[in-house]
C-alpha cells in the first residue's frame, strides 16, 4: 500500500538541490544514469563515498577539468557539495554560507577572489 506524503520544499531542500547540480558540474555526469534497463544509480549515492575520501576524488572528477583545478580547491569544494547533501536538512548549510564558501573560486575579473595567473608564451615569428 502506497501512502501519499506531501513534500514540502524549503531552503534547505534548495540547498540540496544546489549540491546535485555542484556534483554534476564537478564530474562532469547526470543525476540519475542507467545502469541496466531498469536499474539506475543516483549520482548522490555513487559519488558520496568517494567525495569523502582524498585519495579517490581525484580520479571520479570530469576530465575537462581535471587537470585545472588545484587539489586543494577541489578537496574544499568536495567540502561544500558533501554538506549540501546531508540526509538531515537541519546538518545542510544556509545557501548564503555556500555561497561564501564557494567565492574564493571564483575569478576576481567576476566577482571572486581567486586570482588567476595567466601563463603566456611568446610565439615565434
Amino acid at each position: 500500500m502506497l501512502v501519499d506524503v506531501p513534500c514540502k520544499l524549503t531552503d534547505k531542500s534548495d540547498v540540496y538541490a544546489f549540491g546535485v547540480v555542484l556534483l554534476e558540474l564537478l564530474l562532469g555526469r547526470k543525476p540519475v544514469e542507467k545502469l541496466a534497463p531498469l536499474q539506475c544509480q543516483s549520482i548522490v549515492a555513487w559519488a558520496m563515498p568517494q567525495l569523502t575520501d582524498r585519495s579517490k576524488l581525484p580520479n571520479i572528477v570530469d576530465p575537462v577539468i581535471k587537470d585545472t583545478i588545484v587539489l586543494k580547491h577541489l578537496y574544499q569544494v568536495a567540502v561544500v557539495v558533501v554538506l549540501c547533501l546531508q540526509p538531515e536538512p537541519s546538518y545542510r548549510p544556509l545557501i548564503k554560507d555556500v555561497l561564501h564558501s564557494l567565492i574564493p573560486f571564483v575569478p576576481v575579473e567576476l566577482g571572486g577572489t581567486l586570482r588567476v595567473s595567466l601563463v603566456t608564451t611568446t610565439l615565434p615569428y
